[in-house]
């Protein structure tokens, strides 16, 4: 079947694809957030830059994106894997710890901001029902910018987080009271409302019961086939399935996929799922960061600038200063709390879908949304620099009170061992290291082991080191030692020199097959490679010649003399400075 070259969606996405292509690559080169160069990218092959020139130049139409309905479901879907991720990194206990600050920090950023601006927008000659609307749209934050950015576990990202998470969940009952207010609206407004309440609340308990029983034994069997793609599928599908649920009862698909993600934390199959589907989440944001460039309409810019700059620093003084005012008042040191209220400060991608609906309510005119949109998409588009400002803010405060940032947290098990295999030697290395209490993470690609050993107390997680992304999110860079006991000499070569090129320092001690494959594992950086094979042979030769009445010092003697032998050859076929450190324990006892 041939493809029609002017098919609008194949020439969408092959400028999107492109766009991905030269965006990302370019600004990390020079450390840059590629957040600004999509955004740029949509400004650039939107409708209101070189789309507007395709009928006078045709050849445009193949470097323009001339369908920008078609591209809307794809950027929902960058967000809902988003929060999908984040759910992946959260856990019930830890959302439950956390629920004053989403219920009480979170509830009076959100009203307070929305009631401040509200407030300026009525004083100036907006009519209260659209003062409201637009109030509480701009009083939203980007979840799809401000978390890639702090996290949810660092000192930043704990508030951001807090906040951002009330947000989403009070999306939908906003935009059911804003068609309540609607000039036309009758009681059965609020009757919807809380409708929605109730059949989302079902909803949610449906979803949690059925993935508490069904997700452990569906990514069991999917683990157990080894093979990437039925496990991506069976991730997507989960999120799927849930952002589908919660939308058909009224509240935000997103809500769905925060639930999918905590559910799947709950297992340990959470590691490999946020691996597997992290290319899809950031090419989706790509997606979705283009559509928020092509709302913005350089024309209305251009003639409004004055106002659209008051605008823009008037929402956000209100949103860092409420934001920064109430982390203070929680007990959150002042260079973290003017941080996040900075970072905190721009709109949100859901601003729009606010805005919408206050338009569609009749609360506030075409024209209004228009220039709110723009402020909107020109808030997002600095995010990352209000990122960079905020951090420089808060040097100033902390070194103006002569203390020092917050350090990061570094997870605990991060400064330990990282043990990649767990068959019968990684079982027995971490029996040691937990003896000598030294922390240890274990990582096995078989589901029925890591089970097994989870079950008996061992630190274990489901994953498979032959995907780079998988070794990437161990996070060695922090590690006190690697230990590779897998029975894949390839795989191991492999993965020492993978390690060893961006963690030149860390200890790598690798179970080696034979003498040949230790000398290839010190070649590709190992610090110690021990080979099984020598050792057992070496041990059953002097249990044979002992047991045929040769007397032990000899045979002693000549097993000292081979491994020697056997030392020297794995230094020069690896073309080491030193000799390989076999059975040094036995050596020196000796």
């Amino acid at each position: 079947m041939a493809l029609d070259i002017r098919n609008s969606g194949l020439s969408d996405a092959l400028v999107i694809l492109g766009s991905a292509g030269l965006v990302i690559p370019a600004f990390a080169r020079f450390k840059i957030s590629p957040v600004i160069g999509f955004i740029l990218v949509g400004i650039l092959v939107g409708p209101n830059a070189l789309g507007s020139l395709v009928d006078r130049y045709p050849w445009l139409y193949f470097v323009t994106i001339s369908n920008t309905d078609a591209i809307e479901p794809f950027a929902e879907f960058g967000i809902i894997l988003l929060l999908f991720s984040i759910g992946l990194e959260l856990s019930f206990k830890r959302l439950w710890a956390m629920r004053a600050q989403v219920f009480g920090l979170g509830a009076a950023e959100l009203l307070i901001s929305g009631l401040v601006i509200g407030l300026a927008l009525h004083l100036m000659g907006q009519a209260w029902g659209g003062a409201i609307g637009l109030g509480l749209a701009l009083a939203l934050s980007s979840t799809a910018l401000v978390l890639p950015i702090a996290g949810t576990t660092s000192a930043i990202g704990r508030g951001a987080f807090a906040m951002l998470l009330f947000e989403d969940l009070a999306l939908v009952p906003i935009i059911f009271m804003l068609g309540a207010l609607a000039p036309t609206a009758t009681a059965e407004g609020w009757n919807g409302l809380a409708d929605v309440a109730l059949a989302g609340g079902i909803t949610v308990v449906a979803l949690y019961l059925a993935g508490r029983f069904m997700l452990p034994r569906m990514f069991g069997q999917a683990a157990r086939t080894k093979s990437p793609e039925l496990f991506l599928a069976a991730s997507l599908l989960v999120v799927i399935v849930a952002s589908l649920a919660t939308a058909a009862a009224g509240l935000s698909p997103i809500v769905g996929a925060l639930l999918a993600g905590l559910l799947i934390a709950e297992t340990e199959y959470h590691e490999e799922v946020d691996a597997i589907t992290a290319p899809f989440k950031g090419l989706a944001l790509g997606v979705f960061l283009i559509s928020v460039g092509m709302a913005l309409d350089l024309r209305l810019v251009a003639r409004y600038w004055p106002e659209l700059v008051l605008a823009i620093a008037g929402v956000m003084a209100v949103k860092a200063i409420v934001t920064m005012l109430l982390l203070r008042a929680s007990g959150t040191r002042p260079g973290v709390a003017a941080e996040t209220g900075v970072l905190m400060a721009s709109p949100s991608e859901t601003t729009l879908i606010v805005m919408g609906a206050a338009g569609a309510a009749g609360l506030i005119q075409p024209s209004t949304a228009a220039f709110w949109t723009t402020v909107t998409a020109i808030g997002l588009t600095i995010t990352p620099l209000l990122a960079k400002g905020g951090r420089l803010v808060a040097r100033r405060i902390e070194a103006r009170m002569g203390g020092d940032s917050e350090p990061a947290e570094v997870d605990p098990l991060a400064r330990g061992t990282v043990i990649i295999g767990f068959g019968r030697v990684g079982r027995t290395i971490a029996e040691m290291l937990r003896a000598h209490d030294k922390p240890y993470l274990a990582i096995d690609a078989d589901i029925d082991a890591v089970g097994a050993a989870r079950r008996e107390g061992y630190n274990v997680q489901f994953g498979d080191v032959a995907r780079s992304d998988m070794v990437d999110r161990l996070d060695l860079g922090h590690a006190k030692a690697l230990v590779i006991t897998m029975d894949d000499p390839v795989l191991s070569v492999r993965l020492t020199r993978r390690v060893r090129g961006w963690v030149p320092e860390l200890p790598i001690i690798v179970r080696a097959r034979d003498a040949n494959h230790a000398a290839a594992l010190y070649k590709a950086g190992a610090t110690d490679a021990v080979p099984e094979a020598l050792e057992s042979s070496l041990q059953l030769s002097e249990a044979l010649l002992v047991d045929l009445g040769v007397a032990v010092g000899p045979v002693i003697a000549s097993i000292h003399e081979k491994r020697d032998e056997m030392r020297k050859a794995i230094k020069n076929a690896a073309g080491l400075e030193r000799e390989p450190r076999i059975r040094r324990v036995r050596q020196a006892e000796s």
